[in-house]
């Protein structure tokens, strides 16, 4: 199975392909005129706080406040000796004895209160950006810092630590526990092994981990100094990310058309990854845009339509509302000598795949309905369920999905929203049709 990466950039955008077997797999944007705030992290001062829906807002200086829910504000002082970074996270969550080590009955009151954090109106703390803003509503944040690398996550304000649970092999999962241990530079926080850690030597771990850290000291120094409401920390850009999160053994090469863009992720991956990788990163200096000459440009062009059509002439319509998107499943001309009852069964496995495909490819969340081809047999829909499952499994968001069809083929599941659906990054209101997708008739 052949896999590329394509990265184009042009004027106040830039477009990145995930091609396998010549297909478009994922596909991501990034658009100067929206910059995304997903992962930053910001001294905020807390604005108000709504004890009946358990949440508070915060002013991160990005013109409207951000939702922090109570449960998400987590106390990261429970047992543990307070280092220097500790003490300025106690400082930051406005803590009474920033300056001093904590009483005893202030540690039996740290572990009892664990699980939560009092905030207070005007109070100063740390938070992160885990979703954009969307529509009329701020960004979502946590205090539940984490710093994502190559191949570890480093949670500076959490203690615990863990392995993805994509790793399954239990000598591996424990192998990988002994190095965790040797982590001994962080004086604070946990850290979670990444699934791309598989089979990596312990050298490439320490090595990345450190690199995390090391991006923390810088945070907390800075958040030390700068007033609330300022932005400590900015994530990288969508180059970068498309590197640490894709480019794996599994990638036969990475092409990207900026010959500046080329020679930066050169160094990069010499630096953090290994002259292996850096090996398998092109550039592209063709007179024809870099996707043109791929073509990827047409199946790239499917990603607006409402109408997505498989080979078989079966079709799916997607039509995303503010409240959920709606996937349909249509036989159309799709035509084979078996049962009716068989026949539907055959339509809803073509289309499961693209259906997670489509999904990624849009990047589409929230609530997802899909509407199946009624199946009568029960053995049918739990092949088509397991299917759509197995399909998800690969997507980088989180899903879930509901453990049965109902009677009328509905299937009910959920996809993490983190930022903007690809079409509303690309497309605005229609002025004529405010957005409704009609214009009046004479």
């Amino acid at each position: 199975m052949s896999r590329e990466i394509l990265i184009q950039t042009q004027k106040e955008e830039r477009l990145v392909a995930i091609i396998e077997d010549g297909r478009v797999d994922d596909f991501y944007i990034e658009v100067d005129r929206y910059q995304s705030l997903l992962g930053n992290i910001y001294k905020g001062k807390v604005e108000s706080i709504l004890p009946s829906i358990n949440a508070a807002f915060v002013n991160i200086g990005e013109g409207r406040n951000g939702f922090l829910y109570l449960t998400d504000a987590v106390n990261p002082l429970v047992e543990e000796e307070l280092s220097v970074p500790q003490r300025l996270i106690e400082k930051i969550f406005g803590g009474k004895n920033a300056e001093t080590e904590p009483s005893p009955k202030q540690r039996r009151r740290a572990r009892r209160n664990k699980n939560q954090i009092s905030l207070k109106v005007g109070q100063e703390i740390l938070v992160q950006v885990v979703k954009d803003p969307f529509g009329e509503k701020g960004a979502r944040l946590t205090t539940h810092l984490t710093l994502p690398g190559r191949f570890v996550v480093y949670m500076p304000c959490d203690q615990q630590t863990g392995i993805s649970k994509k790793i399954e092999n239990a000598e591996e999962r424990l192998r990988l526990r002994e190095v965790i241990k040797s982590f001994t530079f962080a004086k604070t926080g946990g850290f979670i092994i990444r699934t791309a850690s598989l089979k990596q030597g312990k050298r490439e771990l320490i090595r990345d981990a450190k690199f995390l850290y090391h991006i923390w000291v810088k945070i907390y120094k800075k958040a030390e100094q700068q007033k609330a409401p300022a932005l400590i920390y900015e994530e990288g850009e969508l180059t970068w990310k498309i590197v640490r999160d894709y480019l794996t053994e599994k990638v036969d090469k990475l092409i990207i058309d900026s010959e500046e863009e080329y020679q930066r992720i050169r160094k990069f991956v010499q630096t953090l990854i290994g002259q292996e990788m850096v090996n398998k990163i092109q550039c592209y200096q063709g007179s024809v845009p870099l996707f043109e000459a791929k073509h990827v440009s047409k199946d790239l062009q499917s990603i607006y339509d409402t109408h997505v059509y498989c080979k078989s002439g079966a079709y799916i319509v997607i039509n995303p509302t503010e409240g959920l998107t709606v996937v349909d499943v249509n036989s159309g001309k799709f035509r084979v000598k078996a049962s009716p009852g068989d026949a539907a069964f055959m339509v809803n496995m073509e289309v499961v795949p693209e259906i997670a495909r489509q999904l990624r490819l849009r990047d589409l969340g929230g609530i997802i309905v899909i509407d199946f081809i009624d199946m009568v047999k029960e053995d049918h829909k739990r092949k088509v369920l397991d299917a759509l499952e197995k399909a998800l499994a690969r997507d980088h968001a989180k899903t879930e999905v509901g453990n049965r069809i109902s009677s009328l083929g509905l299937v009910e599941m959920t996809r993490a929203r983190t930022g903007k659906t690809i079409e509303s990054i690309s497309f605005g209101k229609c002025p004529f049709c405010d957005g409704r997708g009609r214009v009046k008739l004479a």
